[in-house]
């Protein structure tokens, strides 16, 4: 216990049960631990950023399983024909038989009548005995028949059963065995002779469906016969069907005998036996009264002797009926299905249970009767044959219960009848239940599934066990999809959806439960539970005001919604139903619910309910749903924003007449989702995007409108594009040197490094080909064809040519932050439209693919509609365009629809090139992304250019009225080209889904009960974790060791390398052999113990943009690499440095602000043509591990902080300087942040406090940019910042001036502090690296790379501390990656 409470003084914030099982596990002698080792326990308290289920897996719905289950072809025998062919008193001729023998048919003695009576009686018997099992069908019964008789029947119950099934029973007693011919015996009319009756002759009157039952000796041989001529059959339609000559070709084609069943008594050779105690159609018995037959069975093996005082009198006298399930007789009955139902589907295939078993009742009956059959009948040396055959039962343990079921039963008849005591209920059920419970809680994973799966649905029946049936039912389904598939294929789906008829409250959670199981498997259910009303149930749960308020009530709450949300979801009916049982009002009151799972799918069950239902959407108006909603929009967990957004996206999706009031509606819901443009987390921009373009779709019109402006502004305006400018040490300008076209498939990760290659493979689309005719551009619609100009663009994966490029996108975007679009546009509600517009363009750059690409999608179809319908405006005006919106598409033969892309080639590309090209400063772009032609030489375009509408000029749209149908051509436009349009409308509505609502039903199908596996302690992950940590902690040990012993020199160069691009940014793994170099837009990791390269991939950021920094997340655990670029991107990256492909975990817009402006523009420029950072310092960012926070800044005025567990921005903080910072330090334990800004000062905000006071210290003693300021987590916590003159100043928070000053090198480039040696390096221009101590002592001066004849090293571009080893990375402009460290003799 002393070494286990020493463990729990380091630990913090951890229950003492946790506690206790992680310092046993340290201690377990099987790791083999030092005691050093056992008391490090600070990783397992960290907490582990971007590793939700939304990171970790793709977000798609799960494959729909194939519906085994439901009955397709589900059947009814309507007719029964009763055939005895019993000659009462006259024995067959070829059968000698014993005396005594048997003699009952249908229980009665046929000697002790009149031999007429006799047959009249037992064919009334028979047929009531068929009729417990099937009370509706049509009987007609046949006595002694003749052929003529025999065919009569059959033709007549065929023509009234039509294509349902009939069955033939056949008692051939009283004639010859069948022949090997194929034919059974009936009579003549005078019974003299015995005819026989080919079952060919039987077959074709019979027809199909059919059930055919034989009972008498050598039956098999009929079954044998019936498949022969069921074959000829066949054969004979084939040769029919070739040859039109066939007689049989004019005739209508005969049924298929394989839907034929047959049930036989004996095999071919077997005779039936003639056992004076039992009854001589003991088959027939055993199919019609099995309970009857099974107990006299008993009654006459020897065990029976064991059960004093039973004979074959006292069974006849035991009390009940069969239906009466409280009676013995009755639960006998019960007892009996349960344990046949369970026999045949342990032992027979999935299908072959289903239609035999599930299909017909009463064919369902007789099979269960039929294993009894097989059972009796084999003691017998008889054995019952089926077509199709069945496996033998007959050993099957489960009759070991049913044996002891009857014993029990049968002990207690002499008491029950002489004395009249209570009957004593059998245990079987229970005891079958707990079998159940066994399997569930002591099985392994993979085993074959339970047995007693069918007794469970037999226990639903009754009350008494029926709450522990369905809790244990409850926990099968959780074990997942292919639990829910098994209970379906058993038959569970009408007895659960019975039970929504009742009103107990204590079963209600537990229906729930079960229902979101099915439903999340499968959703098709929806339709039957609104047929039974089955919604009103889970209407009443939600709305339920008793039902306590607990976690596990939220859940169930939870489980109710998300079946509203699968009954309402694309089912219109559901909407119905649903709306009139009040869900929208009932969701809303549930929104601000404290449990995050219940507000997501409130969210998403709304948004499902007004999907394409108008009532529901102006009833949802009418409770102001819209605005309630918008209060999940800054909910913490990302899902339930999601959730939301995707709620108002069909809010303002529906495709009904629009009225002033529902597009004001319509406006201020857009002009919300706007907000959500930076948010942290991609599903949600991924949501967003397809909530706007139900906007787009809705209002059509007014977006080309604005489309066509923006397209003419990107034309006119010169923006000095970043791309075009060069960079110091490259004498290349940009333009030419190989670029990567922007990964546009990271949302199929498949292969990032082969986006590395495209660098070589996209020369083609650098040389942008200009017109060479001068002048300013004038822009017409003509002008949009391929061959105007074509643009560096950038493909998406399938090399889907997009109209308006990447690039283009890039470049409207930057005009429309300074351009005055509004006043081009003369329509007043406008702006929104420009506003969505400016929104769409931002989501087109965004740095997660899946959210450019979808947005891209939206932009190119209005895009594309805009210049189709521009061009048709232009020839109807022939000769003058004075509108400026466009209409709907009307250009035939140029839609090409593919891979849910539009594009527009072939017809537009070969018109001839009109328009000249842009002013010389802008980067030329065009609107597709084909390869460059030459320019065809022409004269002067003959149209007159496209002059937009100013002022007071009408513009074409205001010619629409406002409550226009969408796709209606504008005014004085024919109608015509209808598939066209449906396509278009196609293209947004349908092809874009996010597959979020999917996904999230997806935790429904998965185990909620099971134990994650990181908190199993046996688990694989578990079990690399702890390795992992037991890593982490000798690293610590072994580096302080080390550093311990002082470092006098650090100038052993360990490694050296030539990374493929120039080092811009390095980072060492805290605790393995790799390190991370990024160059402008890649990242390179190489094994610095083993020397060689890892993973080289691409990043992923515009030409214009560069890595500026980089961060190991989780770095103690599953790492993650985040880069931030200097556009203010931050992306983030798993699989990396190991033999998987790179994936792209999230990514999003960490500053805003930092997007490029006119300022932003020129600053960045000047970084290119200047590396001294003067002109911009890019994004800086710092990562608290323990908070999950991370503090980003750059060339902006705030310090924004993100919390990563939210995936949204926790707060602001205002530098209060006018100048860029250019570092950042924090420490999680004081809540500082240290900031190094360009000004030269050094800034101390302490987080916890409001915006305007938290700035508590400024430092303004450097006189030059801060290259890096640093704030010691250790020790005595100094700020230690250094300027780019080598100025290095130690402050204390607490004083406002410098404690000490030491003086480097000047014109620094870089410089890193390590975190645990009081060392500090310093790279400069001057192709030197100075290493000092934290007295200004110089330890090292590296001036020259070992080996390579001691080759001078270049400019140093970056250089990183390895947190703990004392390494010192360092990158050169002369693309060489070398590492340092402390002498040999310390390692």
């Amino acid at each position: 216990m002393q070494r286990i409470s020493n463990s729990s003084s380091i630990e913090t914030g951890r229950s003492e049960s946790l506690m206790k099982m992680d310092a046993e596990l340290f201690h377990s002698p099987v790791v083999g631990l030092t005691e050093e080792e056992e008391v490090d326990m600070t990783d397992w308290n960290l907490p582990l950023a971007f590793m939700k289920k939304r990171h970790t897996e793709k977000i798609e719905g799960s494959k729909a399983l194939a519906q085994s289950w439901r009955m397709k072809d589900r059947m009814k025998t309507v007719s029964v024909a009763l055939v005895l062919c019993l000659n009462v008193g006259v024995d067959p001729p070829d059968i000698v038989k014993t005396s005594p023998c048997a003699r009952l048919e249908c229980w009665i003695d046929p000697l002790s009548m009149s031999p007429q009576k006799a047959l009249e009686t037992i064919g009334t018997n028979l047929q009531k005995q068929y009729e417990n099992w099937q009370p509706r069908a049509r009987y007609k019964q046949s006595l002694d028949p003749t052929v003529d008789e025999v065919k009569k029947l059959c033709t007549s119950l065929r023509r009234n059963a039509k294509e349902e099934r009939v069955l033939f029973h056949y008692n051939g007693h009283g004639v010859p065995r069948p022949t090997v011919n194929g034919e059974i015996w009936v009579f003549n009319k005078n019974y003299t002779q015995y005819i026989p009756l080919s079952i060919y002759d039987l077959q074709t009157w019979m027809g199909s469906p059919s059930i055919f039952v034989y009972d008498c000796s050598n039956a098999g041989i009929i079954v044998k016969s019936f498949k022969q001529f069921a074959l000829q059959r066949e054969q004979e339609l084939e040769v029919a069907a070739i040859n039109p000559n066939h007689p049989l070709a004019q005739m209508p084609l005969p049924p298929s005998m394989k839907n034929c069943i047959q049930l036989a008594s004996c095999e071919a050779s077997e005779l039936l036996p003639m056992n004076p105690d039992l009854p001589a159609d003991l088959f027939t018995s055993c199919l019609t009264t099995p309970i009857k037959i099974a107990l006299r069975w008993f009654c006459m093996q020897k065990s029976a002797k064991l059960v004093p005082g039973v004979n074959l009198d006292l069974i006849e006298k035991i009390p009940g009926r069969l239906n009466d399930r409280r009676t013995p007789l009755g639960e006998l009955n019960w007892i009996f299905t349960a344990i046949t139902d369970t026999i045949a589907w342990n032992v027979l295939p999935r299908d072959l249970f289903q239609k035999l078993f599930r299909q017909d009742l009463l064919v369902a009956s007789l099979f269960r009767n039929f294993l009894l059959a097989e059972r009796i009948m084999r003691s017998y040396n008889c054995t019952p044959v089926s077509s199709p055959r069945l496996p033998p039962t007959y050993m099957h343990a489960m009759w070991q219960a049913w044996d002891l079921a009857v014993d029990i039963c049968l002990s207690q008849l002499p008491t029950i009848i002489e004395e009249g005591t209570a009957f004593r209920h059998s245990p079987f059920f229970a005891e079958q239940l707990t079998a159940f419970q066994v399997w569930l809680t002591l099985g392994i994973e993979n085993r074959n599934p339970p047995e007693q799966l069918p007794i469970v649905l037999q226990v639903l029946l009754s009350q008494v066990h029926r709450l522990r049936a369905l809790d244990l039912l409850g926990r099968f389904l959780d074990l997942g999809p292919w639990a829910v598939s098994l209970a379906l294929s058993v038959g569970i789906f009408p007895y659960v959806l019975k039970l929504l008829q009742s009103s107990a409250r204590e079963l209600r959670p537990l229906l729930v439960f079960i229902w979101a199981k099915i439903l999340a498997v499968d959703s098709s259910c929806q339709a039957d539970l609104v047929k039974d009303n089955g919604h009103k149930y889970f209407l009443s749960v939600l709305a339920d005001p008793y039902m306590p308020v607990s976690v596990l009530l939220a859940e169930h709450r939870t489980m109710a919604v998300f079946i509203l949300a699968v009954i309402v979801n694309n089912y219109n009916t559901g909407q119905e139903a649903c709306l009139q049982g009040n869900l929208i009002a009932i969701c809303l009151e549930q929104l601000n619910d404290p449990h995050p799972l219940l507000r997501q799918w409130v969210a998403i069950c709304l948004g499902r309910i007004w999907q394409n239902f108008d009532s529901a959407r102006w009833c949802g108006v009418r409770d102001s749903a819209h605005e309630k909603l918008y209060s999940l929009l800054s909910d913490p967990i990302p899902e339930v924003r999601c959730g939301a957004v995707f709620a108002l996206g069909t809010f303002v999706g529906n495709s009904a007449e629009r009225t002033d009031h529902s597009t004001t509606i319509d406006h201020n819901v857009a002009m919300v989702l706007a907000q959500l443009i930076n948010d942290g987390s991609p599903i949600v921009r991924k949501e967003l995007v397809v909530a706007l373009s139900h906007l787009v779709v809705q209002y059509e019109t007014n977006f080309c409108t604005v489309a066509l402006q923006f397209i003419e502004e990107e034309k006119n305006y010169a923006v000095p594009s970043p791309a075009n400018s060069t960079e110091t040490g490259n004498v290349t300008p940009v333009r030419e040197s190989p670029t990567i076209p922007r990964l546009r498939s990271v949302n199929s990760y498949t292969n990032l490094r082969a986006a590395t290659t495209a660098r070589t493979l996209n020369k083609s689309l650098q040389n942008l080909n200009l017109n060479e005719e001068g002048g300013p551009a004038t822009f017409s619609p003509g002008n949009l064809s391929t061959s105007s100009s074509a643009s560096s663009t950038l493909g998406s994966p399938e090399n889907d040519d997009y109209l308006l490029s990447f690039e283009t996108i890039d470049k409207m975007r930057r005009v429309s932050s300074y351009s005055s679009l509004n006043s081009l546009i003369g329509v007043s509600f406008n702006s929104v439209y420009t506003q969505i517009w400016r929104v769409l363009l931002h989501l087109a750059a965004d740095p997660f693919p899946d959210v450019s690409d979808l947005a891209m999608k939206v932009l190119n179809n209005i895009a594309y509609k805009a210049t189709i319908n521009a061009r048709t405006q232009r020839i109807l005006d022939s000769g003058s365009l004075t509108q400026s919106a466009p209409s709907s598409p009307t250009s035939k033969g140029t839609l090409i629809h593919q891979a849910g892309m539009l594009h527009c080639r072939s017809k537009r590309s070969s018109s001839p090139s009109s328009g000249s090209p842009p002013m010389p400063g802008a980067s030329s772009s065009s609107l597709t992304n084909e390869v460059p032609k030459p320019p065809i030489r022409e004269g002067p375009p003959t149209r007159p250019p496209y002059t937009p509408t100013l002022g007071g000029q009408a513009p074409h749209s205001q010619q629409f009225p406002r409550t226009r149908k969408m796709f209606d051509k504008g005014p004085d436009q024919a109608a015509e080209d209808g598939d066209e349009t449906a396509i278009h409308r196609n293209f947004i509505s349908v092809s874009l889904q996010t597959g979020v609502c999917d996904w999230s039903a997806k935790y429904f199908a998965q185990p909620v009960m099971k134990i994650p596996e990181e908190h199993d302690l046996e688990s694989q992950s578990r079990k690399e974790r702890e390795w992992r940590f037991l890593r982490n902690a000798r690293v610590r040990r072994q580096s302080q060791r080390v550093i311990q012993r002082g470092v006098t020199r650090l100038d052993d160069q360990i490694f050296i390398n030539r990374n493929p691009g120039v080092p811009s940014v390095v980072k060492f793994h805290p605790f393995n052999s790799c390190i991370a170099v990024a160059d402008k837009d890649s990242i390179c990791f190489w094994d610095w113990e083993k020397g060689e390269r890892l993973d080289y991939f691409y990043n992923g950021n515009p030409r214009y943009t560069r890595i500026t920094a980089m961060e190991y997340l989780n770095g103690h655990d599953c790492s993650l690499l985040l880069t931030a670029t200097d556009d203010g991107a931050l992306r983030i990256w798993k699989n990396f440095a190991d033999q998987r492909n790179p994936e792209m975990v999230t990514a999003w817009q960490g500053l805003s602000d930092m997007l490029p402006s006119t300022r932003g523009l020129a600053r960045r420029v000047s970084i290119y043509l200047d590396r001294s950072k003067q002109g911009g310092a890019g994004m800086a960012v710092d990562w608290e591990q323990e908070t999950g926070l991370l503090m980003t800044s750059g060339d902006v005025r705030v310090i924004r902080i993100w919390d990563t567990e939210r995936e949204m921005k926790a707060q602001d903080i205002p530098t209060g300087a006018d100048s860029c910072v250019t570092s950042l330090s924090c420490d999680p334990q004081r809540s500082l942040i240290a900031a190094g800004l360009g000004d030269g000062s050094v800034r101390v905000f302490d987080r916890r406090m409001g915006p305007n006071e938290c700035r508590v210290m400024t430092y303004r003693e450097h006189t030059g940019w801060v290259v890096k300021a640093h704030l010691q987590k250790e020790g005595e916590g100094h700020i230690i910042s250094v300027s780019v003159n080598g100025d290095v100043r130690f402050f204390d928070p607490r004083l406002p001036e410098t404690i000490n000053v030491l003086q480097t090198v000047k014109g620094l480039t870089a410089l890193d502090i390590h975190p645990q040696a009081n060392l500090f390096a310093c790279g400069s221009m001057n192709q030197f690296i100075a290493v000092y101590n934290s007295n200004g002592d110089v330890i090292s001066n590296i001036k020259y790379y070992d080996g390579f004849m001691g080759q001078r090293i270049g400019a140093i571009s970056c250089l990183a501390f390895h947190p703990y080893w004392p390494h010192l990375a360092v990158g050169s402009n002369d693309y060489y990656m070398s590492i340092y460290s402390a002498e040999k003799r310390l390692r």
